[in-house]
């Protein structure tokens, strides 16, 4: 004969399944309390928790005073991890689906006071004033059909430290020597290293929002003329970077802000 107990732990292990699979399908394969996972089929593996091995030991293991902004947070996998470390979050993404399943976890995580979800554009962020101290900018670039506005925006969003990590072509070469050439000099530009991004004209794995996949070249080359200063490569596809100083030969040469406010239709600051 079944105990009481048992019984209402089966009901309630039915209840939460029955809750994960009404909110499906999920991309974040999340880990709740009780040890139930919402994608333990995951095509990836147990993702993203891996990339989050590789990322969370360069960051404070205290955030405690830091606010924090987690662009296309889908169901807010890394957005947990960092208001369990004391951040304060934004969780931003364009999909309602993902942000419902945030909203869900984070009420099953006890989360739900140290973390705010929106559901906004990474252009909206043109509009706001507000600098974070540790912004996470993954698996969006290449998402973006203007993505060297949305990192522009993204940059001037950053106080102290930008994670960016983005799908990239083979390779890791780097070109030694990209600053100038003559107009018809142009045999360098298809070197390995050359920094370069292959355009996605219809699909790529599937998703017609793939549009741009960056060498490794050009992630660096992009990150430093957006303002910031690449601090080191974690493994695949992650880059931990801070605003250059203002003074650095990492900017741009030239002043570009009157394209970005011109191109975002705001007053970038």
């Amino acid at each position: 004969m079944t105990s009481p107990t048992k019984q209402r732990i089966d009901l309630r292990n039915e209840r939460l399944q029955s809750e994960i699979a009404a909110l499906g399908p999920w991309f974040h394969n999340l880990h709740l309390p009780d040890g139930t996972q919402t994608a333990p089929t995951h095509f990836l593996g147990d993702f993203p928790r891996y990339k989050w091995h590789a990322l969370a030991p360069h960051l404070p293991q205290s955030l405690e005073g830091w606010t924090a902004l987690d662009i296309g947070c889908n169901a807010g996998y890394y957005s947990f991890e960092l208001a369990q470390r004391g951040a304060r979050v934004i969780g931003i993404d364009v999909d309602p689906h993902y942000l419902g399943q945030a909203k869900w976890a984070s009420e099953k995580l006890g989360l739900e006071k140290a973390i705010e979800f929106r559901q906004m554009q990474v252009y909206d962020l043109a509009d706001e004033d507000h600098k974070y101290d540790l912004v996470l900018f993954m698996g969006v670039f290449y998402h973006l059909r203007y993505p060297l506005l949305g990192l522009d925006i993204v940059a001037r969003r950053t106080r102290h430290t930008m994670v960016f990590q983005t799908l990239t072509t083979p390779g890791l070469e780097t070109y030694s020597d990209t600053r100038d050439r003559p107009i018809h000099d142009r045999a360098d530009l298809d070197e390995p290293g050359w920094p370069r991004m292959a355009f996605i004209e219809h699909r790529f794995a599937n998703d017609p929002t793939n549009w741009w996949v960056p060498n490794h070249a050009a992630v660096q080359a992009m990150l430093r003329s957006s303002g910031m200063q690449v601090s080191a490569h974690l493994g695949h596809e992650i880059y931990l970077c801070h605003p250059a100083a203002p003074d650095a030969p990492t900017h741009a040469p030239y002043d570009y802000m009157p394209e970005l406010r011109s191109a975002s239709g705001r007053a970038i600051r």
